[in-house]
């Protein structure tokens, strides 16, 4: 008997599976009927607008899904959204961090002038999946990455290809194109920034997108080996490693589980000897602090709460296990008020003031509220009162 498959199912089927792998909802049932309820809306929505409705991925907690192109989608409709991702078409297989049939493959190995590697380093500097690497990871990676000189028309990647490469930009347009019905509709461009050609490598799937390049450019390529051996290994034991933790964070327990998922992907861990200093008052803020283990100091200079000319710093709270620390600094974008030291080794996740404004909206009136409690506890503790939004020197 033949069996034809309804025009759609398959494209349909495949977003679901990726949000599923994506979020790992703990009831499969509940998501889908979110999931294929947002799909209708948004059908309907389309239809009400008199426009035909288009195979979009389901928005799921104000970000778009993921794509092949992680690149800007479709600018002229989300001029705002400066998250915003290209169509997606895949079908996901997903990666086994405890597969270790790759750890068996030489160490790849690009040698590079001093000049490339400056490049190299410059424009990896701010791509978010390398920022959970260590420094041997990271030192590997680039150590692996190739450069690769375009030309404008040429053809980076193609729908449909097999994954070979993840390619991060130096400099360069780049157009991104999805064909659909036999059609390709280009859904944005990447402008001498970003990175793409991740998710064939993540789930061994065909290229959902293809890349041309519209200038004369140049990009930094990493191959599927090294990407899954380091890279994806690394997101998926740090997922493991934090999960439990995020979740017993008290900040953190108003945010919907997805939204702390997200918070485990963009974490780093470091880790800092006793009486090292973390923070400095007075210095600019880039970075949000929980402590993971052990236990941190918060020293505030005695001038700032006394008015005296004097430099000793003065303790004014402690921070355990779970609680947080540095985010008056980001809430009030002012310098930062105290300093804060490490009692024995600790351990801390950090944040950077990017990822810091980005996913813990949710979290700050909380925050906003502690200001004021922290000005009561040194008014208790030295009689007098300050204001933590000018800290001075």
């Amino acid at each position: 008997m033949s069996i034809e498959i309804p025009p759609g199912l398959t494209e349909l089927l495949q977003g679901y599976t990726v949000e599923v792998l994506r979020h790992r909802p703990p009831d499969l049932l509940d998501f889908a009927a979110d999931y294929f309820s947002r799909l209708r809306d948004t059908r309907d929505e389309q239809l009400r607008e008199g426009a035909a409705p288009r195979a979009k991925g389901v928005n799921f907690d104000g970000e778009p899904m993921q794509t092949e192109s992680n690149g800007e989608d479709e600018r002229r409709e989300a001029a705002d959204d400066e998250d915003s991702d290209s169509d997606f078409e895949l079908c996901a297989e997903a990666f086994n961090p405890d597969d270790d049939d790759e750890d068996t493959e030489p160490r790849v190995v690009h040698p590079k002038t001093d000049e490339q590697r400056c490049r190299l380093q410059e424009a990896c500097k701010d791509i978010l999946i390398f920022k959970n690497l260590d420094q041997e990871q990271l030192s590997q990676v680039l150590d692996a990455m190739f450069e690769r000189k375009v030309q404008p028309q040429e053809h980076v990647i193609d729908q449909g290809d097999d994954g070979d490469n993840f390619y991060v930009i130096e400099r360069g347009l780049y157009d991104i194109f999805v064909a659909r019905d036999g059609q390709a509709r280009c859904v944005g461009r990447y402008d001498n920034h970003g990175s793409f050609g991740e998710l064939a490598l993540m789930y061994n799937t065909p290229r959902a997108a293809t890349i041309v390049a519209i200038t004369e450019g140049s990009l930094w390529g990493l191959d599927r080996v090294t990407f899954r051996r380091i890279i994806l290994k690394n997101n998926a034991k740090k997922r493991k490693t934090y999960e439990l933790f995020i979740e017993s964070v008290p900040l953190l327990k108003s945010l919907e589980p997805s939204e702390r998922m997200k918070i485990v992907d963009v974490i780093g861990e470091k880790t800092y000897q006793d009486g090292e200093r973390i923070i400095s008052q007075g210095d600019k803020a880039d970075s949000f602090y929980i402590v993971q283990s052990g236990e941190v100091k918060i020293l505030i200079k005695s001038k700032t709460v006394t008015g005296k000319d004097a430099n000793q710093e003065v303790e004014i709270a402690r921070c355990q296990k779970g609680q947080y620390f540095g985010e008056l600094a980001l809430v009030t974008n002012k310098p930062r008020a105290a300093s804060a030291y490490a009692v024995g080794e600790v351990k801390c996740l950090v944040m950077d003031v990017q990822a810091f404004e980005r996913l813990l909206g949710p979290c700050m009136d909380i925050m906003k509220r502690n200001i004021t409690h922290y000005e009561e506890q040194l008014v208790a503790l030295f009689g007098s009162s300050l204001d933590l939004t000018n800290p001075g020197n």
